[in-house]
């Protein structure tokens, strides 16, 4: 994997809920971008987002391309050469606070180093909250406090100061159960294991990866990565997946906070946790001379030892 500079965008750091991505420019301008072409894209039929007016629009910022106002949700497979795969499977869920989504830094990255690996990889490009539809505009409302998604590790008690009102994430958590439900349906094609389908997701992203496993009814997913997500405690459904979670401990979401390690341990699941001296929020797959660099090997690590890599046995 490569690793390219990176810096922590405060100025969006208004809330809770955001991504930082890959160094371009040092004053972290946002610039309008052409929507890239998306080739492997297949559209989840899901439907579109209530009073959303604008189109989606992209724009860059810290060399990153971003999408916004998101209002048809896709899911783009990254499969892993012939011969290579070892059956497992991971929904990657890009973060962004719901309101744009950081499409190469925590999804087409990661995707493509997963799939080197031999896991097949599908980026799930979930539906927005709308967003001004002008860029100018767009710029304005960073900084404008937003609701934190419902029932999510990071809306508990123990967030200071206290949460503002609760986010829907019905769409969001609509797109996921569709998007593992097409997996389902074409795995023989795609080469997955359906017993082994996991999904992993970076700060918005994590916490849909959290309301997945807390909420969904109809997605079995074999283990989950929320990464750099909310801590808070939350209640653990008995059939709840192993969990391996990852966060630094200057990530304003960390707070000192172990709730969800916790509570995914009191209910007696595996779950390993990885706290970082350093890395900020927004690492991707990493950041330079920083501790978290290593997580990506780590997972690697967890999901080898608790046999997820291992193809099975044909009958």
């Amino acid at each position: 994997m490569h690793h390219q500079i990176k810096l922590t965008r405060r100025f969006l750091l208004a809330f809770f809920l955001v991504s930082s991505a890959t160094a371009m420019a040092q004053d972290g301008t946002i610039y309008p971008l052409k929507a890239p072409a998306e080739p492997k894209a297949i559209s989840l039929g899901t439907g579109g987002v209530k009073n959303q007016k604008a189109p989606e629009t992209w724009f860059r910022q810290w060399g990153d391309p971003m999408a916004r106002n998101i209002s048809t949700a896709t899911l783009t497979p990254f499969l892993p050469a012939p011969g290579k795969a070892t059956g497992a499977a991971v929904i990657v869920a890009p973060g962004g606070g719901f309101r744009w989504l950081s499409m190469d830094n925590e999804g087409w990255e990661v995707a493509k180093a997963l799939a080197d690996k031999g896991i097949a990889a599908f980026v799930l490009k979930y539906r927005l909250n709308p967003t001004p539809e002008s860029l100018e505009d767009f710029k304005a409302s960073m900084n404008q406090p937003r609701p934190a998604p419902a029932a999510s590790a990071s809306t508990s008690a123990s967030a200071t100061p206290p949460s503002p009102p609760q986010m829907d994430l019905s769409n969001q958590l609509q797109d996921a159960e569709t998007a593992y439900a097409m997996i389902l349906k074409r795995s023989k094609e795609w080469g997955v294991d359906t017993s082994r389908i996991g999904m992993i997701g970076f700060s918005a992203g994590a916490m849909l990866t959290m309301h997945s496993t807390l909420h969904s009814k109809t997605m079995k997913l074999a283990f989950i990565g929320p990464i750099y997500g909310g801590m808070g405690p939350v209640e653990v459904p008995k059939n709840a997946p192993p969990m391996f979670n990852v966060i630094a401990t200057d990530d304003f979401l960390f707070r000192g906070q172990f709730g969800v390690v916790d509570s995914w341990y009191k209910a007696r699941i595996p779950v390993e946790f990885h706290l970082y001296q350093n890395g900020g929020h927004g690492f991707g797959l990493g950041n330079p001379d920083r501790t978290s660099n290593r997580w990506f090997d780590a997972f690697l690590h967890w999901l080898d030892v608790n046999k997820f890599l291992k193809p099975q046995a044909k009958k």
